[in-house]
């Protein structure tokens, strides 16, 4: 943005995030990311700007919560209105809209004049309860309220001490919809910054085994732009959520369950390691 360079906009942010050291290496990063441009940023943010989020989450009253339940394709929870929110998560707001951190984003993604959005709309609080999911999709490409196009998704996770046995990792799946490439665990101030396309397919398919008295918590938000730059997108303008096909006619987030349910747990920690 003219009158603006990254040192401006580097000693801007420093004292409200962990600025990583070498840009640069994210930059290469998030674009050689497969299966489509992403990038994982643990601890970005200062606890003490996250931590209020979590009582703030815990005071929200049920009228606060809209269900999604599109069975068998998503049943999830998020915040019903951006008007009702209290003031740690408007300070969240405050970095995430703010000019240093979208020349952030920019510089990270190569997306230029990025736009937040004010109204949060599919954003702001996301929650799951046990046995919610969320099959394998693209998210929408417009925003029919204000008619920006969305570019950019982030989210921030705010699970302290998940265990895996829960499920709830975010996976990020081939552009056929066939198979999991990515899989990231929700850890508390773990943010994922990723391109809105078609079809960058990912989602949360397996259902949560979290106790009842927990659930999966993060803060999305959006980044969008007046027009989409590159026109190499063989798809419509504007669309609503799309579904990954379902392999067979199976879920594949239903075979994947099965799976993990008759599997002995020793054996699923095992197949973790060995993979990792």
């Amino acid at each position: 943005m003219a009158g603006q360079s990254s040192s401006d906009y580097r000693e801007l942010l420093a004292p409200r995030i962990r600025l990583p050291e070498n840009v640069e290496d994210i930059k290469t990063a998030y674009k050689s990311a497969r299966p489509f441009p992403h990038v994982i940023l643990d601890n970005l943010f200062h606890e003490e700007s996250l931590n209020p989020l979590l009582s703030e989450i815990a005071g929200m009253a049920d009228n606060q919560w809209v269900t999604f339940d599109r069975n068998p394709r998503e049943r999830t929870l998020r915040m019903r209105s951006a008007a009702e929110m209290q003031q740690a998560s408007l300070h969240i707001l405050s970095i995430v809209h703010s000019v240093p951190f979208l020349l952030f984003l920019s510089e990270i993604t190569g997306v230029q004049r990025l736009l937040p959005d004010p109204y949060l709309q599919g954003g702001g609080f996301a929650a799951m309860r046990r046995g919610h999911f969320f099959d394998v999709h693209a998210d929408q490409s417009i925003e029919f309220g204000t008619g920006l196009t969305r570019r950019l998704a982030m989210i921030i996770f705010l699970n302290k001490s998940w265990k895996r046995e829960y499920h709830g990792e975010l996976e990020l799946w081939s552009a056929d919809g066939e198979r999991c490439e990515v899989s990231v665990d929700p850890l508390f101030n773990r943010t994922i910054l990723f391109e809105v396309a078609f079809p960058n397919y990912h989602g949360v398919p397996a259902p949560l085994a979290c106790p009842s008295d927990r659930m999966r918590q993060s803060f999305l938000v959006y980044y969008h732009t007046t027009e989409r730059v590159q026109a190499d997108q063989a798809r419509p303008k504007a669309h609503t959520t799309i579904f990954a096909p379902r392999v067979f006619g199976t879920p594949m987030a239903a075979i994947k369950t099965i799976v993990r349910e008759v599997t002995p747990p020793f054996l699923v920690r095992l197949a973790r390691k060995l993979i990792e």
